[in-house]
């Protein structure tokens, strides 16, 4: 009995690993920004880059631990709904996949560029970078919503903490991995490709902040409407 107890603890753990992982994966989806990370970090070394990505990756594991283990209770703590999140996170995220699609081509062979590039980078490894770019308002709500059926006995707590984590750690994982090799996979894709990748991948997360924007408005109106019939 106690195995079958302890076996059914492990492949509960294991199921919501493998779906949480599943659930954020396609969210963020590390790959597709990993151009969106290139373009805003053109003036650096791959050196500088592998520390930016790493540094994202850290943060992307805090902003995930945090969102899945109290971000309910830190949003109520505020007074601040989920629709108000989306809302101005999607806003964000739509001005940022402007600015991209708007910007001119930059010249990544300039030179003296390396050095001011990184501190200007170094600001922005937080914001945007880390939010709402890569773990934005639909990745906190969705790790909101992961953790909303969480088991309220102290042993039930533990091992969905346990998942949580792990969960956590191997987005972050996948996310330095993705932005790490930025670099080698637009150098496979070649300098017009990376161009034409980037610029679609601007207009994508111009439509993901929008999207987001509206499911925020939608989940906002909802209770007003539902109210009206």
């Amino acid at each position: 009995m106690p195995a079958t107890a302890e076996g059914y603890t492990l492949a509960r753990i294991l199921s919501d690993f493998l779906f949480g992982f599943g659930t954020l994966f396609a969210i963020i989806n590390p790959v597709g920004l990993a151009f969106v990370f290139l373009n805003q970090t053109l003036g650096l070394s791959e050196s500088e880059r592998r520390v930016v990505a790493r540094r994202v990756a850290l943060y992307s594991f805090g902003v995930l631990v945090v969102s899945m283990i109290a971000g309910g209770l830190i949003l109520g703590l505020f007074g601040i709904s989920l629709p108000a999140l989306r809302i101005a996170g999607g806003l964000v995220v739509a001005i940022a996949g402007w600015n991209m699609l708007n910007e001119p081509p930059i010249e990544e062979s300039a030179t003296g560029r390396s050095s001011a590039g990184m501190e200007t980078v170094r600001r922005m490894i937080f914001f945007p970078l880390t939010v709402p770019l890569t773990t934005g308002p639909g990745t906190i709500a969705a790790a909101i919503a992961l953790s909303a059926n969480r088991q309220g006995e102290l042993r039930g707590l533990l091992y969905s903490s346990a998942a949580s984590l792990a969960v956590a750690a191997a987005v972050a994982v996948a996310i330095y991995g993705a932005y790490r090799n930025a670099g080698r996979m637009a150098r496979l894709a070649g300098p017009e490709g990376t161009r034409v990748i980037t610029r679609l991948s601007a207009f994508l997360l111009l439509c993901v902040g929008v999207q987001i924007m509206l499911t925020g408005v939608m989940d906002a109106l909802r209770p007003l409407l539902e109210g009206a019939r």
